[in-house]
């Protein structure tokens, strides 16, 4: 046997008992191999079982923050330019059909400043479009565009934030998307394969995050009613009143209620950092967060100018704790008032990932169990190995030992796809067992068009050995078309396809790629070691 030979041969040996050692580990028990390859295959969640959810972006939430900014940002564009207004107040729209009703009301402008008003507008927030109502009340709507652009963005960042929080879980291979009906462009479809704790994910998954500090204006009261009455019934201009459930010293809760700026001081958009920290003094949990720095800035000039004031932390409309300005704060601070060390871990988890532009509510959720996983693994495995023992011995049948070499190079392609899905975390689902028969069919295809290659030159009379050369050298064209144009389709299959059909396209494509390893440079080993050391070939078996 010459040195390349050899050398091939290593080779070959070497990447088999590779895949063989990733897939199943060092062969001490069967117990042992078959959990080591439950561990290294990861199953998708129509084999493993797991979590179905589908939820609603409420994109209005997205629209009256972007109009609260309107307002804050209005309200101090104004002044700087001297144009006096009584107030500037936006609508509420609640539902997702009322989400294009969004729009603020500007009542005051004097009449001979409303050329210097609508020029602020159209120079400054050139979404907004100003109507006039009356001389002095202006109305600013979102333009069509803005409005649809919008609210796109709110689900395309919706599903960015989800996916973060998701793999902070350190979940395998979810599968997070928008809902492919026509009627569902505000819905997102979320699979967690194999969750050990759908509540949680779910509470995590749902939970806005939409982080606000305020300034407390009034407060606190001991019902809401309570708050209204304080102000003649009539709340200020531009606040909202908010509960909070408030801890006594006696560890019991009682609800208070505070009137609140509507307009945030800074936002979760303003985060950098979160994480959870335990107060040594007091050993309670907290969530400590850090400012960007143009935020912090902006902090500082507020609270260094509001000392003695007080301001609220509100988490998804709710009072999580209000304290008093002692001093002036810049990038740092803390949310106090959690129940323990979990919910700061996943406050501080739902903090990094950034806060869901807008609230979400949850359609529909279902539990796959892992039976049907298991009557499913069952089923696809029965399918590929009755295909693949159909085929082998299809091929041992017409084609004699030469059969064998190509079931030895099928049987280690399925090593080769199998050990390259493992190693890159794919997730094997119905679908991926469904591309792996259909790799096994274009295996032996390539295997038949090298064979019957080989039989035309031996019929016209070649020796053995130059019937080989040819029938592997015009065969290998072939294969490499047809095998690169399925590679082709199965990338654009995974470009623009989503969840199920992206598996089934990177099960083909790694597939295919070891195909042309198997077909080509195996097979062919396989050949000459069998002619090795002979003087004189004059038929071969195929």
């Amino acid at each position: 046997m010459n040195r390349t030979l050899w050398q091939k041969l290593t080779l070959t040996l070497l990447l088999t008992f590779g895949c063989l050692y990733w897939l199943i580990g060092l062969p001490t028990s069967w117990d042992a191999m078959v959990a080591h390859l439950g561990e290294r295959i990861r199953l998708g969640l129509d084999l493993k079982g797991g979590t179905h959810l589908i939820l609603q972006v409420q994109v209005q939430d997205a629209l009256k923050a972007e109009a609260d900014q309107l307002v804050s940002r209005l309200r101090q564009d104004l002044a700087r330019q001297d144009i006096p207004v009584e107030s500037i107040e936006r609508n509420d729209p609640k539902t997702i059909e009322e989400a294009d009703t969004i729009e603020v009301r500007v009542h005051g402008v004097p009449a001979e400043r409303s050329g210097d008003f609508t020029s602020t507008v159209e120079q400054l927030f050139p979404d907004w479009l100003a109507d006039s109502v009356s001389s002095t009340e202006w109305r600013l709507t979102l333009r069509p565009a803005s409005l649809a652009r919008l609210s796109r963005d709110t689900v395309t960042q919706s599903i960015a934030t989800i996916e973060n929080r998701v793999n902070g879980l350190g979940l395998a291979e979810p599968d997070i998307r928008q809902h492919g009906r026509a009627d569902a462009e505000y819905e997102i479809l979320v699979q967690l394969p194999g969750v050990g704790d759908p509540a949680r994910v779910k509470r995590i998954v749902g939970e806005t995050a939409q982080l606000q500090i305020k300034e407390v204006l009034d407060g606190p009261f001991a019902s809401y009613q309570a708050a209204l009455a304080a102000h003649s019934g009539i709340l200020p201009p531009n606040s909202e009143v908010r509960q909070f459930p408030e801890r006594g010293l006696n560890g019991q809760i009682t609800d208070q209620y505070y009137i609140l700026s509507r307009t945030s001081v800074v936002t979760g958009r303003d985060l950098r950092n979160a994480r959870a920290v335990r107060d040594t003094q007091t050993a309670t949990w907290q969530a400590s967060f850090v400012l960007s720095p143009e935020a912090g800035t902006r902090f500082g000039q507020f609270t260094g100018a509001n000392i003695g004031k007080r301001l609220s932390v509100v988490l998804d409309d709710r009072i999580k704790n209000v304290a008093q300005i002692e001093d002036r704060i810049t990038e740092e601070g803390v949310i106090r008032g959690l129940s323990g060390e979990q919910e700061a871990l996943d406050l501080a988890l739902v903090l990094r990932a950034g806060s869901l532009p807008a609230g979400v509510q949850f359609l529909e959720e279902r539990t796959v169990g892992a039976s049907l996983g298991a009557e499913s693994i069952r089923q696809g495995v029965r399918s590929a190995l009755l295909g693949l023992a159909i085929i082998c011995v299809v091929m041992l049948v017409y084609y004699k030992r030469a059969g064998v070499n190509a079931n030895i190079a099928l049987l280690l392609n399925m090593l080769l796809l199998m050990a390259v899905l493992s190693y890159f975390d794919s997730t094997l689902t119905l679908p991926g067992i469904a591309g792996i028969i259909l790799t096994i069919g274009m295996a032996v295809d390539a295997n038949v068009l090298i064979f019957e290659r080989i039989r035309e030159e031996l019929r016209a009379g070649k020796p053995v050995v130059s019937a080989l050369n040819a029938g592997f050298g015009k065969a290998f064209l072939t294969i490499v078309d047809t095998n690169l144009t399925t590679i082709i389709a199965a990338a654009f299959l995974f470009l623009f396809g989503s969840g199920p059909v992206r598996g089934f396209a990177v099960t083909l494509a790694v597939g295919l790629i070891a195909n042309l390893f198997t077909s080509v440079f195996v097979s062919r080993l396989i050949f000459d070691l069998s002619l090795a050391g002979k003087q004189k070939v004059t038929e071969l078996s195929i």
